[in-house]
């Protein structure tokens, strides 16, 4: 059974997707511990309510970012974490921290990437006056948003759409893909061929 990190930066709606998929038995993991970068959030209110453990880590308390990711590298290697998954974590992973973690990370993003990456994808989706919408798991990789695509699930645009609306519509799909994405990895259910992942049934 794998250790899993969750990392949040907000209200923990996603988190909370996969602490009630474990609750069910679907996803078989170990939570040692819920981790922010922000304090008095509502996502650390959802960890405690499922007795998982937290952390509030935030740059703003360090020197530097080194010695930020120093210290969540050390809590990981305490915890003996296998894979983090990033739930709505609006800080960026250098490409040091990624490469000394050296295990699997991996993120959900509001739109079908490579589209929109980064900040405001829904309204830049919108914006862009695409026909189609969605939602994507990828790996983390050092370029943002830029690492291999696990699971995307698409849903239309209609004309009276608005970024909330869209939010919303989108953040529904979220709550599916990202807990069976993490199925998945944990169960080591995949290959990386190149930038194909490759999900064994």
């Amino acid at each position: 059974m794998k250790n899993i990190a969750v990392f949040i930066s907000g209200r923990g709606s996603n988190l909370e997707a996969i602490l009630k998929k474990r609750s069910s038995g679907y996803i078989e993991c170990s939570i040692p511990f819920v981790l922010s970068n922000k304090a008095d959030v509502l996502g650390l209110q959802v960890a405690r309510k499922y007795g998982i453990p937290t952390y509030v880590i935030d740059l703003k308390s360090f020197p530097s970012r080194k010695d930020f990711e120093a210290e969540i590298l050390r809590i990981l290697s305490f915890h003996n974490i296998d894979m983090i998954v990033l739930a709505g974590y609006m800080a960026i992973l250098s490409k040091n921290f990624i490469e000394s973690f050296g295990k699997a990370i991996i993120n959900i993003h509001p739109s079908l990437l490579p589209s929109f990456p980064g900040l405001n994808a829904q309204k830049r989706t919108l914006d862009y006056g695409s026909k189609f919408a969605g939602c994507t798991v990828h790996f983390v990789s050092a370029e943002v948003d830029g690492g291999p695509v696990i699971l995307q699930d698409v849903i239309p645009l209609f004309d009276d759409d608005t970024e909330e609306t869209l939010t919303m519509r989108i953040l529904e799909r979220e709550h599916l893909l990202l807990p069976e994405a993490v199925k998945i990895i944990s169960e080591d259910r995949f290959q990386v061929i190149g930038r194909r992942v490759i999900i064994e049934k």
